[in-house]
């Protein structure tokens, strides 16, 4: 979380950076800041807590003439939300500033011998620490004093540092929060993601851990913490601008939800054959990955909040079609009280942004303990993608809303296709089997966009239920982890309570909460264990709550039990839960949008959680 931006060349640094800011504030909008170095070689520094308009307001007829700068976007962990723990922060002497996304852990200690060595520390944040201990290496080379100064610090860490006396020069550093730097011509970008400088530049470099970047407006010199050179490879950005930004819909969120088809369909892409055959090349020839997944025993699945409830759908298809002990844990725990993990455990990290640090430290846990690890995420040049044997990209195309729409039904896409490969490789998957779940697969970008058609009325739905007290979403077998993202994404965007449970669940307690003021919610398409949750969703009604079903097209019966149908196409039942979701997250967007909340900015969320 938080957003970086910065730039050296000829063109004016401000409006720049200002521009970029504004694609990275998906990522933290607690407070903003820009530093920039004017034509006289002084230090300007604007900052202001809340969203970056506040900040645009502060800088109205005052932005200097600058051709280098940095600037941010925060979302607040150490130190409260206000002006003057916003970034960018400066050290003593007034000329270096330090702008920062991540954690310092030894940030205590560095700051009391700070304090003891004479520094004054104005803010509560650990990232000003920083700008003091490049302060004191500080000896005529920025990157130097940057570098010495990062061998005494203990965490993660995205840096852009810049010091007045050097006008064309910043500096920046990496270590397990992603950091981008843009090639453009005459002129270079530091960025937090690709989106912010996607209007100057397709040419980047994703930073790797350790990395130390040196940026004049002529090119970049990369090297480790220990000064020594490293080489990376410059990348072509494949995205328009055009995909980051809203194309005519009323929020990210909502323009998201309806790529929908178009990014299942780019999942789907070169991993299910015409006939239906399933190939997942990135298992193949890699350091014997393909014949090692016939030698495993177990899987874990590791990831946090949708793609955690993504990985319930994989674990459940991973155990169902090869028989292994498979199990999805919530990131954040795994660690603390792990499973037995060796070289015959194949481990999943599913990570949109890849950056997620509650996924990324297990993942490392189980590398150490000999596991083979495959990634599933969005996200090319992310930490995960260096953690892992194999890498499954989504291929969904940047999202910028907080709410995870399309980069949820693109985990669940993948990760049956990565189920059924497995299988396949293991001899468990039989020539029917694939080719009626290929088959299946290929013709899910069209039942998503008849899904998608058949919601159309999911905002006279959410009108009819704005003023419900909470929900319960219910679903069962395949369908409970559809309804745990539903009742997720209902309190992210509209602040609605909601909570999501096993229908079986229901009269084990949760039941209590229904009433009239309840409605429960029941995730009713068509499998195998159907009939079971009719029965739940009739234990509902005779408290009094009204139902609302996510029902497959032709069901004759669920009319009779339920007062609203949001009808969805019928599938193969591993791939229902991309289908049953999209009315679930269209009518939480709704919600949202009669009761008036910030959509793409939930208060207290940020898209990628890159802290623990």
């Amino acid at each position: 979380m938080c957003g970086i931006v910065g730039y050296t060349g000829p063109r004016e640094a401000g409006p720049i950076l200002i521009e970029g800011l504004k694609r990275l504030e998906y990522r933290g909008y607690d407070s903003a800041g820009i530093a920039l170095v004017d034509e006289a070689g002084e230090l300007f520094v604007e900052k202001r807590a809340g969203k970056l308009t506040n900040l645009q307001t502060a800088l109205l007829d005052r932005t200097p003439h600058a051709a280098i700068g940095l600037a941010h976007t925060r979302w607040a962990t150490h130190g409260r939300p206000n002006d003057l723990n916003a970034h960018p922060h400066v050290d003593c002497t007034g000329e270096i500033t330090v702008i920062h996304n991540g954690i310092i852990e030894n940030f205590r200690e560095l700051r009391d011998g700070l304090e003891a060595r004479g520094h004054h520390l104005a803010s509560e944040t650990d990232t000003e620490a920083l700008a003091h201990l490049i302060e004191e290496a500080y000896a005529g080379d920025i990157a130097e004093a940057t570098r010495i100064a990062l061998r005494q610090a203990e965490g993660a860490y995205a840096l852009a540092v810049m010091h007045r006396g050097e006008p064309d020069r910043l500096v920046g550093a990496r270590m397990n929060v992603p950091l981008v730097v843009g090639i453009g011509e005459g002129e270079t970008f530091l960025a937090s993601d690709v989106a912010a400088i996607l209007a100057h530049t397709d040419r980047v470099i994703f930073l790797e851990e350790g990395d130390v970047v040196d940026l004049r407006p002529w090119g970049v010199t990369i090297s480790g913490v220990d000064g020594a050179p490293r080489e990376r490879v410059v990348s072509t950005v494949p995205w328009s601008l055009e995909a980051a930004e809203k194309g005519g819909y009323e929020h990210f969120m909502l323009k998201e939800m309806y790529e929908q088809p178009q990014a299942l369909r780019a999942a789907i892409t070169g991993r299910v054959t015409r006939e239906g055959l399933i190939r997942v090349d990135e298992l193949d020839g890699l350091d014997g990955l393909g014949g090692h997944l016939a030698a495993i025993n177990r899987v874990e699945l590791i990831a946090c909040g949708s793609a955690y409830y993504a990985s319930l759908v994989g674990a459940a298809l991973l155990q169902e079609w090869t028989g292994l002990p498979a199990r999805a844990t919530v990131g954040s725990e795994f660690r603390y009280a792990p499973p037995p993990l060796d070289e015959r455990t194949l481990v999943i990290a599913v990570t949109q942004s890849g950056e997620t640090a509650d996924t990324i430290a297990p993942t490392r846990l189980a590398r150490e303990r000999g596991c083979r690890v495959v990634a599933v995420t969005n996200t090319v040049g992310s930490a995960i993608t260096r953690e892992a044997d194999a890498v499954l990209f989504l291929q969904a195309g940047p999202e910028i809303a907080v709410a995870a729409s399309k980069t949820f039904t693109t985990q669940v896409t993948t990760l049956v296709i990565l189920a059924a490969a497995i299988a396949k490789l293991r001899g468990a998957l039989d020539d029917e089997r694939e080719r009626e779940l290929g088959l299946a697969l290929r013709a899910l970008p069209d039942a998503a966009r008849r899904a998608l058609d058949n919601a159309a009325d999911s905002a006279t739905l959410a009108r009819r239920y704005v003023n419900s007290r909470g929900f319960m979403f219910v679903g069962r077998g395949m369908t409970y982890p559809a309804a745990l993202e539903g009742a997720l994404k209902l309190k992210e965007v509209s602040y609605v309570h909601a909570e999501g449970y096993a229908a079986g669940e229901l009269k084990h307690g949760p039941i209590s909460l229904l009433d009239a003021e309840v409605p429960l919610v029941a995730v009713a398409t068509r499998s195998s264990v159907y009939d079971k949750l009719i029965s739940n969703v009739m234990e509902g009604r005779a408290r009094d709550a009204r139902v609302i079903a996510v029902a497959t097209d032709g069901d004759p019966q669920i009319e009779r039990f339920v007062d609203d149908v949001c009808w969805v196409p019928d599938t193969h039942e591993a791939l229902s839960p991309v289908l049953a979701v999209i009315p679930l997250q269209l009518f939480a967007y709704h919600m949202a949008v009669a009761r008036g909340t910030d959509v793409d900015q939930p208060r207290n969320l940020a898209k990628s959680v890159t802290v623990e």
